[in-house]
């Protein structure tokens, strides 16, 4: 059995059906993905550089990232232990930004489309 013949069997909500392309073109759901791409392509365009940053430096600057810091600690394990504290702060971020811009809206929607039974 496909998704479409288990949609088409009333799964939704009091046997409604509804036109996904007119839910796609509704201004809330524009608003919506509106907000999420305005966050999302930026921060991955951010951390892709930093990534590629990383990386170049590593093959091409040898003796920049072997510089010591302290002890056997040295510019690039710090630059790649920040690799992973980047993308907890991405994270948090994203979080962040979803529960106040995203879920509310995407919430809004839902409740819409059902008729108001949530």
């Amino acid at each position: 059995m496909s998704t479409t013949d288990n949609a088409s069997e009333g799964s939704s909500p009091a046997g409604a059906t509804h036109d996904w392309v007119e839910v796609q073109a509704a201004p809330d759901f524009v608003e919506l993905r509106r907000r999420l791409r305005t966050f999302v392509f930026p921060m991955a365009g951010l951390f892709l550089a930093w990534y590629l940053l990383y990386v170049l430096l590593a093959d091409y600057a040898h003796g920049f990232m072997s510089t010591k810091v302290i002890g056997n600690i040295n510019i690039g394990l710090i630059l790649g232990l920040l690799q992973f504290v980047s993308t907890f702060v991405i994270t948090t971020l994203y979080v962040r930004h979803a529960n106040k811009h995203l879920d509310p809206r995407a919430e809004a929607i839902r409740e819409k489309l059902e008729g108001g039974k949530a």
